[in-house]
């Protein structure tokens, strides 16, 4: 054999893998191509899925919070007419003007009279608050003590009482809760909203503590006057 047929066949084998090599590097391509668009499709409908997922959950929880507030604004409302004349009259303590604590127990025995207003130094609230104390002196023979509630804070209660010159006491109950346990607090509307609020309302309780008669939606004008004769006869 010559040194040129040696040449020839040497380079023979070096060639064949090459050619073997190249042949995996065409599949190894194709399964990247192919890795590469699954989870694309994958992750589009595991996105699409989440979205849907997450519009009904959001939808769940805004029915459920409507839900939820419905309710609230109905047992307010229907505490407004939960009490009624002979019943025994709620038991309350709370801040009065000038510092001190009022409560029911201070008055037992006695007649007493309660007003619930909306709000301090409004026109209507001003008119029943000075009627209340022109009367002061009347109620008084009539054994009858007057108090007035409303849910402003006590500072409001002060300026209020100082500026017309009240004689009555001024409750501050900025919890609600001897509003809504005298049925003065529930749903009201103007301008054709609807919001929880105080009721204009005046309960008469007799010397047995038992609630003797109610008001309900109170016009200002002669109202005073009323609730006297009815202590009176009480």
């Amino acid at each position: 054999m010559s040194k040129k047929s040696r040449k020839k066949t040497s380079k023979t084998p070096s060639a064949s893998p090459t050619a073997k090599k190249k042949t995996p590097k065409a599949g190894a391509s194709g399964q990247t191509r192919s890795a590469k668009t699954l989870p694309a499709s994958a992750s589009k409908s595991s996105k699409t899925g989440a979205k849907s997922a997450s519009h009904k959950a959001a939808s769940k929880r805004l029915k459920s919070s409507e839900k939820a507030s419905k309710p609230a604004v109905s047992s307010s409302a229907a505490s407004a007419t939960s009490l009624t004349e002979g019943q025994k009259a709620p038991s309350f303590r709370l801040p009065r003007d000038g510092g001190n604590f009022v409560s029911l127990s201070d008055y037992a025995g006695q007649k007493l009279v309660l007003f619930f207003y909306p709000r301090a130094d409004t026109p209507g609230c001003t008119r029943e608050a000075i009627d209340f104390t022109r009367l002061k002196g009347d109620f008084a023979a009539a054994a009858t003590s007057v108090l007035g509630i409303s849910a402003d804070p006590l500072k409001a209660q002060e300026k209020f009482r100082d500026k017309h010159r009240l004689g009555i006491p001024l409750i501050s109950d900025e919890q609600h809760e001897m509003l809504e346990a005298y049925g003065a607090w529930g749903e009201k509307s103007m301008y054709g909203r609807s919001f929880l609020g105080i009721l204009r309302t005046t309960v008469l309780i007799g010397a047995d503590g038992k609630v003797a008669k109610i008001w309900r939606n109170v016009r200002v004008d002669g109202h005073a006057d009323e609730v006297l004769e009815a202590a009176r006869s009480l």
